[in-house]
């Protein structure tokens, strides 16, 4: 039976046929809403400790510990014509992917919808719930270990409130996208937003590691071949891989370009218990990246420096078009950084080395930003100081208009 708590309406699904009870009714539905609890501090890949569901007429909580098969759920998600509701869902997205290898027939994540209906990104829920519905959500249980069990009523109760306004929350922005003409930008940015997703839980990105700059060819090969052996031996342990080895003594190994195992286990920070059970594949490692032949080395960051103007202008231009998007109802952090102005300026003045465009110079950020960098740059539009007392003092003004 399933267990449902006297003082909220939803069901605790604890057993795999509880789950195939749940798909079925989630089924005759074109639409689902969810979210997960999880720890990510402990194991190579997050732990997923509850899965938190809503439809109409349906509020669930999986306990992810005992129903262990939810390969039913990930299937439904992904059949053609339902939409799948989420908050923030870069987790959810990747639970996705690593159980089916598979994304969401039609994903909609309400922070990004947000973020291009409002001035705000990235919103947290309780934030967005407040703002777009006025209505509370439960402040409790934030640091709670999801793992133990059992888990009292208060913590099954702020786990399901993560999901219990969801529903209301995407009608209300589709509505709103939909009078701002901004439907096909949200489908763009969702598609964007997934395949950045799907890289980095499926591309193995070395060049992450913190403290690479100014390393030569040579040792960013050893660095990739580091973090090869470090990411093989994290997944094998299912821990995670900087429990295995830190990014500065990785680094620290790049430098020294030893192989040599006394070397590597005189280094200050590599006295530690498992060092002789480590070292032997470091050593390995580290001599991978020094035989290999020198064309086939991975180039530094060879882009041109722009002209320090542009790194002003960037800076400047950012500010005035934050002013823009935050009277357009647009989130600034959401449309652009002073980087991607940067990049942007550096692209149409012939100093972009990238082999693709710059974020600003494509879909809806071009219409929205890069046409009026154009106008800028061509005197079709101007920038002066407005009220220096409102929160947005820059002001663009474009010929016979402002």
């Amino acid at each position: 039976m399933h267990a449902r708590p006297a003082a909220a309406s939803f069901e605790v699904v604890t057993t795999d046929s509880q789950v195939g009870d749940l798909v079925d009714r989630l089924a005759e539905h074109p639409h689902v809403c969810f979210d997960t609890e999880f720890v990510s501090e402990h194991t190579y890949r997050s732990q997923l400790c509850l899965v938190q569901v809503a439809a109409p007429g349906v509020l669930a909580v999986i306990d992810t510990l005992t129903a262990r098969d939810l390969e039913p759920f990930w299937r439904l998600l992904a059949e053609p014509g339902r939409t799948t509701v989420v908050h923030a869902g870069r987790e959810e997205f990747g639970f996705i992917l690593h159980a089916i290898q598979a994304r969401p027939s039609n994903l909609f994540d309400v922070q990004v919808a947000a973020g291009l209906v409002d001035h705000d990104y990235p919103a947290g829920y309780a934030s967005i719930v407040r703002r777009f519905l006025n209505l509370p959500t439960n402040k409790g249980e934030t640091r709670t270990d999801w793992r133990q069990r059992p888990l009292t009523q208060a913590q099954l109760e702020y786990a399901v409130d993560d999901v219990r306004h969801l529903e209301e929350l995407w009608r209300r922005m589709e509505q709103r996208l939909e009078s701002l003409g901004r439907v096909d930008w949200m489908r763009e940015e969702m598609e964007a937003w997934q395949g950045d997703v799907e890289d980095s839980f499926i591309r193995k990105r070395w060049r992450r590691v913190s403290g690479l700059n100014g390393l030569s060819r040579r040792e960013l090969a050893i660095a990739r071949e580091l973090w090869h052996w470090r990411d093989a031996v994290a997944e094998h342990r299912d821990m995670p891989p900087k429990r295995v080895l830190r990014d500065d003594l990785l680094v620290e190994l790049c430098k020294r370009k030893s192989a040599d195992e006394r070397q590597i286990s005189a280094i200050r920070g590599m006295q530690r218990s498992d060092l002789r059970y480590i070292l032997k594949g470091l050593s390995e490692a580290i001599a991978r990246g020094l035989d290999l032949p020198e064309e086939e080395c991975p180039g530094g960051e060879r882009h041109r420096t722009p002209p320090p103007q542009l790194a002003m202008l960037g800076q400047f231009l950012a500010t005035a078009v934050a002013g823009m998007c935050r009277s357009e109802h647009l989130a600034p952090a959401l449309v652009s950084t002073s980087s991607d102005m940067r990049d942007l300026l550096a692209w149409k003045l012939g100093y972009h080395d990238g082999d693709r465009p710059p974020l600003l110079a494509t879909g809806w950020r071009a219409r929205v930003v890069g046409d009026l960098v154009d106008d800028l740059l061509a005197g079709r539009a101007a920038l002066r100081i407005g009220d220096i007392r409102a929160h947005d003092p820059l002001v663009i003004e474009r010929r016979g208009g402002s």
